[in-house]
């Protein structure tokens, strides 16, 4: 059991590394050597490792070469779908519920693991570390409804909005605007949870998608207005008869 444990506890590292792009896909692992210093545990132990992430379709292993990761979102084709939209309004109804159920099972050393990333994500100075800690928060609840199929939900979720070109264009452009806003839609739900009040937590955490996807609807308007300026002034251009008067 020793062994597994382990074992297992390196397999989740890497892939923690994985998903926040340190190994990005394509990318090669560190030799076995390597990984078996820095985690401090046997080298079979590490081959253990590779093997349950080449399972999960996280690496795959070329002889002779090396064991790569591999394009994990890609390699699902039901991920090119999936629009903005549609995920945040899946994360609405799958997050809304999570955090209804945490706030009658989470546990304070988790509370204080929430209030912790509340608190990075207000005073992060950049938006990369502010994204961070804003799925930080999402996680410790998710992990606090102590159901694992909750919690591989929520993180199948946050693969899709990491990895989706389409969906990280769209909250980037959303995401830098309202950040107080951000913080204080968290910080109610984190009010909400500490109050094990699974009512507000819930319509706290529905008030902070609703935002979400208004203001999302509200970007791509302006991008939909911006395009027809730029056809409606070419087509003004082509046709003008002005320069016919100089």
């Amino acid at each position: 059991m020793k062994k597994r444990r382990r074992f297992w506890t390196v397999v989740e590292k890497l892939e923690a590394l994985i998903d926040k792009g340190v190994y990005p896909a394509g990318s090669r692992l560190p030799a076995e050597r390597e990984l078996a210093e820095a985690y401090d545990v046997s080298r079979p132990t590490i081959r253990e490792a590779i093997i349950a992430l080449e399972v999960r379709e996280r690496v795959e292993v070329k002889t002779g070469s090396g064991v790569y990761v591999t394009d994990f979102a890609g390699s699902d084709p039901s991920f090119k779908s999936i629009s903005a939209f549609e995920l945040t309004q899946a994360r609405a109804l799958v997050e809304a519920e999570a955090a209804a159920l945490a706030a009658a099972t989470i546990r304070e050393s988790e509370l204080s693991a929430l209030k912790q990333a509340l608190d990075e994500m207000s005073s992060a100075e950049k938006a990369d570390k502010a994204d961070e800690a804003d799925q930080r928060f999402h996680e410790i609840i998710s992990r606090a409804t102590r159901n694992n199929a909750i919690v591989m939900s929520i993180n199948n979720l946050w693969k899709i909005r990491r990895n989706e070109p389409q969906v990280i264009a769209a909250y980037k452009d959303v995401c830098s605007h309202g950040i107080e806003q951000r913080i204080k839609e968290h910080t109610a739900i984190y009010d909400a949870i500490a109050k094990r009040d699974s009512s507000a937590a819930r319509k706290a955490m529905h008030n902070h998608f609703n935002r979400l996807i208004n203001a999302l609807f509200e970007a791509s308007e302006a991008k939909a207005l911006e395009e027809i300026k730029r056809k409606t002034d070419e087509t003004r251009g082509l046709y003008s008869i002005s320069h016919l008067n100089k």
